[in-house]
């Protein structure tokens, strides 16, 4: 159970924990990880040094660190990109996103944990920063890689590098880890292929390599392995919706990151920022659409881009929150 955050709750039995960012987020947010207070026994530090700990070494449920590169190896299945039966997004590897959050966990210990001296902290994130510049970004691209493919107990340094243009390369930037030209060409891939009004495809209708085959319970084969961008969100279940869910479906909660992004990366230039803050205000006619009020959980990848699944998520209404107040903070 050491460093996981359980995500599901039965109404039997053990609670599921096969969710690998849940915890990694927790230190992103301000307030609560910078202030010290008690728990039962423990302080958030002594939260935050457990996961990195756990995380370091390895957790019973498979998670563990590369030594080599610094990186963290995660199961598949083990992202918010969860899709299963079928396996719509399996992403066993090491996962851009993971490894973005791994770091700022460890940059943040570096600051606070006073037990350690931070210097253990800084050393595991200078060298997984390294790596993850050096293995995941794609020079004729112009943006970072999703995932290094690898089953367990590869090294990054030998994994397959999953070329998709996916959201989740956005928080290498949203979150500070790369600045300059890679940058605003990273942004500049995301607003080409990913931007749709208010949410962002959760996958670019590019072709991609290596293949993505998703078969049917059947074994009957679901998609185009080499382009599986599902521009709609609908139909059965199985054999539609869930192929779809994570490949090509446009997502509310991952736009604020964008919109982050590229104010960040034209250093919050008063022109960035005013930039960033038209295309979040796109956002409201989500709000006035649909549950009056709310923000949708996802649209259609395609135009017209009609709303889909859940008419109020909490992740999309705090991501939007959260952004529109940084943005906000750099009027003059």
């Amino acid at each position: 159970m050491a460093a996981t955050i359980q995500n599901r709750f039965r109404d039997h039995g053990q609670p599921a924990q096969e969710v690998r960012d849940a915890p990694q987020r927790v230190p992103t947010a301000k307030d609560f990880y910078s202030t010290i207070v008690d728990t039962p026994g423990r302080t958030i530090a002594d939260v935050l040094r457990s996961i990195a700990t756990n995380y370091r070494d390895g957790t019973p449920n498979g998670i563990g660190m590369d030594p080599e590169s610094a990186l963290i190896w995660s199961p598949g299945h083990f992202t918010w990109m969860d899709t299963n039966h079928p396996a719509g997004t399996p992403r066993e590897g090491y996962p851009i996103e993971i490894q973005v959050l791994w770091i700022r966990l460890l940059l943040q210990l570096e600051r606070i944990d006073t037990k350690a001296d931070g210097a253990p902290w800084g050393a595991l994130a200078n060298r997984a920063e390294g790596s993850l510049q050096k293995y995941f970004w794609l020079e004729d691209r112009g943006y970072f890689a999703d995932l290094l493919i690898a089953e367990r107990d590869k090294p990054a340094s030998a994994a397959r590098v999953d070329d998709a243009l996916r959201s989740n390369c956005l928080l290498v930037v949203g979150l500070g880890l790369v600045a300059g030209a890679r940058a605003r060409r990273c942004v500049e891939a995301a607003l080409r292929y990913l931007v749709v009004p208010g949410a962002l495809r959760s996958l670019a209708p590019l072709p991609v390599w290596p293949p993505l085959p998703i078969y049917g319970s059947d074994g009957r084969l679901l998609n185009d392995p080499t382009e599986p961008y599902f521009g709609h969100y609908e139909g059965d279940e199985d054999t539609r919706r869930k192929p779809a869910y994570h490949n090509g479906t446009a997502w509310t909660w991952t736009f604020p990151t964008f919109c982050e992004a590229l104010a960040r990366a034209w250093d919050f230039a008063p022109e960035a920022v005013a930039t960033a803050r038209a295309y979040l205000g796109g956002m409201e006619r989500l709000m006035n659409e649909g549950c009056p009020g709310q923000i949708p959980e996802i649209l259609d990848g395609d135009a017209p881009h009609r709303q889909r699944g859940c008419d109020a998520q909490a992740w999309g209404v705090t991501e939007a929150l959260r952004v529109w107040r940084l943005l906000r903070s750099f009027r003059r």
